[in-house]
């Protein structure tokens, strides 16, 4: 055995003591949970781009969404990627869930739809328009419906009002509240309903094309990536959060979803 060979076994077999050696060091295994559509498409894509880091991310599509924050305070996931702050916010409030936000990911302009009505002026007297139930979207609808001049909501009442804040509602609007996912197939049964960009999609809707109203670019429920507050320090979160913020990402969203869906970073 030549001396230069010797050394280079005695070099693989130091590393590997130490659990440097590349080849022996196991990625590390994370569950990230998603709502199907553009939240599962974009995992995909970090999938790839976190596993030259080291980490095995798997990806879990939730389609109720009430699933994902419990689910992650259990440790059945160690992070999701499917709500906006407000609605954050609300959870930690009403809940005491010990999660926290730590990167901004991507805005869904929430819109109004109408399978009766060309724009908001034509909508009739006494006409129903639907909203989310939640508190957060309901109210994020709400404040559209307030943006577009169809209501006045009461001062203060800040980002989750609710039906009974309305202070004047000059068409006599009658506010209906269902189920966010349930939205698009209420369209033949109301005049109208804001329905957030996700479900759009998933109703076979286009935001771009079908809204006859949009919330502004610059809206405050951008998306955000959640984890336990124990673990917002580990070095495994920045690095997801890195690889959404990276420009393949962003250029990613801008291509396959222009106009349709933001990058909030």
């Amino acid at each position: 055995m030549t001396s230069a060979l010797r050394r280079t076994l005695f070099a693989a077999v130091a590393l590997a003591a130490f659990g440097l050696a590349p080849s022996a060091r196991a990625a590390e295994t994370i569950k990230l949970g998603v709502e199907n559509g553009p939240h599962a498409e974009i995992a995909e894509l970090v999938k790839k781009l976190v596993a030259k880091q080291g980490i095995e991310l798997k990806v879990f599509e939730l389609s109720d969404y009430a699933q994902q924050n419990p689910a992650l305070v259990a440790g059945d996931l160690d992070v999701n990627s499917f709500q906006h702050q407000p609605y954050l916010d609300q959870q930690v409030k009403d809940r005491g869930f010990q999660i926290v936000s730590v990167g901004r990911t991507i805005v869904f302009p929430i819109g109004v739809y109408s399978k009766k009505v060309k724009s908001l002026d034509q909508l009739p007297k006494g006409g129903k328009v639907a909203v989310p139930n939640d508190p957060t979207n309901g109210g994020r609808g709400l404040l559209l419906l307030q943006a577009k001049g169809l209501i006045k909501l009461r001062p203060g009442s800040g980002l989750s009002p609710t039906p009974a804040d309305i202070v004047e509602n000059p068409k006599k609007l009658k506010i209906v509240e269902a189920d966010a996912a349930q939205l698009p197939h209420l369209l033949p049964d109301v005049d109208a309903a804001v329905i957030n960009t996700n479900y759009a999609i998933q109703g076979k809707l286009d935001p771009a094309k079908d809204a006859i109203a949009r919330e502004a670019a610059d809206s405050p429920y951008v998306n955000v990536l959640v984890v336990r507050k124990a673990d917002q320090a580990k070095p495994w979160v920045q690095k997801i959060v890195a690889a959404y913020h990276s420009p393949e990402v962003k250029s990613w969203i801008l291509q396959k979803y222009p106009g349709v869906v933001v990058p909030g970073f």
